[in-house]
Formats: structure tokens, sequence, C-alpha cells
């Protein structure tokens, strides 16, 4: 399984809404905020360390007084989206994470079993504890019918079962004998505020499926990676 934080923008929309409650907002200042996040942020919401040392006390500043009211302000956070693509997780991982797609606001895109065709593969974490019947029964050396019948009707060999004959390159019909551990891909989108519920419900110290558990931790190393402040005690302290 492989994890991809793609980018974690906006930082200056965040910083900008807390000062717009006590009216100590101005256009120059919001101006200004914007111009030392573009000097401090690469296109991919990653901290410059070549950027101007002002800049970067400034930007530290300002960051450190949105987190302060922002966990529980939490309208503040929501400002601040990070994209993530996931290569891998097993399916019924995958349908675990789907759990939270109101926290993604629906951004959530995964490879579909109707429109992508799987063969044996299983995902990493799977890979050394299960073995497919028909993997087995091949490395026995038993060989399985191409065509079996039952009540009359012919059904053929495929992945994981047989299909009826006149049905066999159906789609919908193929998918139903995939198994829940086959690798599922996909890339979604969630604000600060709403990652912050995920990581309580999923991180390594909660009840979900380990291969989840991991794909969450992985998550946070990267978010941590690309803003060093957005860590696990923020994470666990956002109210939501």
């Amino acid at each position: 399984m492989n994890i991809y934080v793609n980018e974690i923008t906006g930082i200056a929309d965040a910083i900008v809404s807390m000062f717009m409650s006590k009216r100590s907002w101005t256009r120059e200042m919001e101006t200004e905020i914007r111009a030392v996040c573009d000097r401090v942020l690469t296109r991919h919401g990653k901290i410059n360390a070549d950027a101007d040392a002002g800049d970067l006390e400034q930007y530290s500043t300002w960051l450190d007084n949105l987190l302060k009211w922002g966990w529980q302000h939490i309208t503040m956070l929501r400002f601040i989206d990070m994209s993530v693509t996931v290569q891998g997780l097993h399916r019924a991982g995958q349908d675990d994470w789907d759990s939270h797609a109101a926290r993604f606001g629906n951004r959530i895109i995964r490879s579909s079993t109707r429109l992508a065709e799987f063969g044996y593969e299983v995902s990493d974490w799977y890979a050394d504890k299960i073995v497919p019947t028909d993997l087995a029964l091949e490395y026995l050396g038993i060989s399985a019918p191409e065509r079996i019948e039952k009540d009359g009707v012919t059904f053929v060999r495929t992945v994981n079962g047989y299909i009826r004959e006149d049905v066999k390159d159906s789609a919908d019909v193929k998918r139903g004998l995939y198994m829940l551990s086959i690798p599922s891909n996909f890339i979604f989108k969630i604000n600060l505020t709403e990652w912050g519920h995920v990581f309580k419900e999923r991180n390594s110290r909660g009840n979900a499926n380990p291969e989840v558990k991991m794909c969450c931790e992985k998550i946070a190393d990267q978010i941590t990676e690309f803003q060093p402040k957005l860590d696990r005690e923020l994470f666990l302290k956002i109210k939501n």
C-alpha cells in the first residue's frame, strides 16, 4: 500500500478567517497574508525552508494563532484542505474508508469493481496471510474443471469460481466473485476539521482493521511532513 498526500491548500484562507470575527480584517492585511503564504509555501503547501526568515517567522506566528483558536472554532480549520491518493488498500478497508464520505464532502473516487477487472491479486497486508482457493488447488496440483453443470445449466471457470456461461463476460456478474482482499486505489479530499474526526476513529490506537489503521497513520505522517504544526496532538484535540 502506498500513500500520497498530494497537497495542502487553503492555509491563507484559514489565516484570513481568523481576523474576520472581531473586524480586525482589512483588505491590505489579507493581501499581505496571501503574499507571505505565497513566498513561504510551495504550490503543494509544503514549507519552503529557504524562504526569507522574516516571512517564515510571520507565517509561523499566524499559524500558531490559527491553531490556538481553530481547534475549538472549527470552521476556521475547514478552510484547510488535504488531497490524498491511496494505492492498494484492500477493498473491505476501502469500504471502511468510504463510511466517512460525508466527512470528505463526498469527494472520494475509487477503483470500480464494475468498470475494472481484478484477478487473484490481494493487498500487501493480506499477501502472506491468505491463499485464494484457485491458487491453493494449483499449488496442490489439483486441476479444477473448466466447466461444470448445475441443474442443467453450464457454468464456466473464472477468477474465484464459476459464472453461468451466457453471462461470463458481464462485468456486473464477474464482480460477484471478487474477494474483499483485492487492492483498491482511491483519491479523496478532506478538510482539517473533518480529518481530526477520521484520525480519532482510524488511528493505530483504535479498533479499525490493521491495514486501515496503517493507511490512517501514513496519511498523518505525511500531513505533518508538509506542515509540522499539523500533528497528531492537534488532530486529536480538534472538536468535531
